[in-house]
């Protein structure tokens, strides 16, 4: 039996509030020897503000982490605007620069280039079905990276996808380590019906069971991570019945991060962009 890893999930706000926290769902990742590795969830937190998510990310102890929110932007954006392409002096660019100057930039880019080539694309985005990193509205993503990613870099947090702060990725136990998530991605491998909603009048019965079936699939590794999640009866309840998803998503970043974690260089792709860095789960192309 090797040693448990604290790993956990974070599904990202970039104005969190009660009513809306950032969702941090906390496990342990164990693998007996010739069995699958089990992830044992054993808390979920709620981040009631960015103050409170910066004091989490300082707290003692080491752990292995799935993030939903990017963290960086695409190259031919970065490059065309003449921003910094070393990736830490990019995220202190970012997010230091006003949202409303940013916006600017994203929508001159947008505007001058036809429908269906809008965005610029990171090379992990379209292999994971997810908006483009410069979105800033419906998701705005952006916005999510321009709240988080300077924290996270302030709180000595090792990037692995980034070869930050060496290229050689970390694995000291008291060493936090952070990978870029996106959840939807592992939900749509077990169930391609919506799942969630932030807006009441669509918390129906069929996103519910959705739900459920992606829990039970995560119960049995059905979207193959190689991880199979075991929880509580009560959490599992508390999973299903949270019709926002921010608890599932929270897990699933968890596992994700966890599916990592088996893999050589944390599944990276040989020819990685650590400017854009990757998304933990989604297999290179």
């Amino acid at each position: 039996m090797s040693p448990a890893q604290t790993v956990i999930g974070v599904d990202f706000s970039s104005a969190p509030t009660r009513r809306k926290p950032i969702t941090v769902a906390v496990g342990e990742l164990t693998a007996a020897d010739g069995a699958a590795p089990l992830y044992r969830l054993s808390e979920v937190r709620e981040i009631e503000s960015l103050l409170a998510f910066e004091a989490f990310l300082l707290e003692p102890g080491g752990w292995l982490g799935g993030f939903d929110l990017p963290f960086g932007q695409p190259r031919a954006l970065i490059e065309h605007e003449g921003w910094p392409t070393s990736w830490e002096a990019f995220v202190s660019f970012y997010c230091h620069c006003p949202k409303e100057t940013l916006r600017d930039v994203f929508r001159s880019w947008c505007n001058a280039r036809p429908p269906g080539s809008k965005f610029a694309w990171r090379k992990a985005d379209k292999p994971a079905g997810s908006s483009p990193a410069m979105r800033w509205t419906n998701p705005p993503v952006a916005w999510m990276m321009h709240a988080g990613i300077g924290r996270m870099l302030a709180a000595g947090l090792a990037f692995p996808a980034h070869h930050h702060p060496s290229s050689r990725p970390p694995r000291a136990a008291s060493t936090k380590i952070a990978l870029e998530a996106y959840p939807a991605f592992t939900a749509r491998q077990i169930c391609r019906g919506s799942y969630k909603s932030d807006t009441p009048s669509a918390w129906t019965d069929a996103r519910t069971a959705n739900r459920r079936t992606i829990l039970r699939g995560l119960c049995q590794d059905a979207a193959g991570l190689g991880v199979t999640l075991e929880a509580s009866r009560r959490w599992q309840q508390r999973l299903v019945a949270d019709a926002r998803g921010d608890l599932l998503d929270a897990v699933i970043c968890s596992l994700q991060a966890a599916h990592a974690a088996s893999q050589p260089r944390y599944g990276l792709p040989s020819d990685l962009d650590v400017l854009e860095g990757w998304i933990a789960s989604v297999p290179p192309r």
